[in-house]
């Protein structure tokens, strides 16, 4: 089978995942939370929202490690307005995306990039995509057999865009 053609792929390292589940999910709260995090220059790589069956709000958010600390620390500060029920963790993951134009009229290309994850042994701790990108937070230490599996699968015309540790 060929591979299917993709603009690259993109990876960060050094990024902490932190996800919050909310009762009842609070819009005002989401936004004094981001709005906490941008005033205190917190970037957020990747942010992904869902709910379940019982209407919890589950937010994930991926930022540096470095701000891991203070992005709990705001978290706390406005638990009033975004009362968390949960608050998960991991110090050390990685964002690995396929980017490409016209990627959402390629629809091949989640199935190939979570079948080569899974192959590989790998299951990603959260998954946003964009009409461009597909992205998908893994450990750290899977990130180089992601890679691989990846560029295994698609074909990719550029080596891959790292976002190292310290940017």
């Amino acid at each position: 089978m060929d591979k299917v053609k993709i603009g690259g792929i993109m990876e960060s390292e050094g990024r902490a995942l932190l996800t919050i589940r909310a009762v009842p999910p609070s819009p005002q709260g989401v936004g004094a939370l981001l709005a906490a995090l941008g005033e205190a220059g917190v970037n957020i790589e990747l942010m992904a929202e869902s709910r379940d069956g019982d209407h919890a709000s589950y937010i994930t958010l991926v930022v540096d490690q470095n701000d891991l600390d203070r992005a709990l620390s705001l978290l706390e500060e406005t638990r009033s307005l975004l009362p968390a029920h949960g608050v998960s963790f991991h110090r050390e993951v990685a964002v690995i995306s396929v980017f490409g134009p016209h990627l959402r009229e390629k629809p091949r290309v989640p199935g190939l990039m979570f079948s080569a994850l899974a192959q590989a042994g790998i299951q990603p701790l959260a998954v946003a995509t964009s009409i461009s990108s597909l992205s998908a937070v893994v450990e750290a230490s899977c990130r180089q057999a992601a890679l691989e599996a990846l560029q295994a699968v698609f074909d990719v015309p550029f080596s891959v865009r790292r976002r190292p540790k310290e940017y």
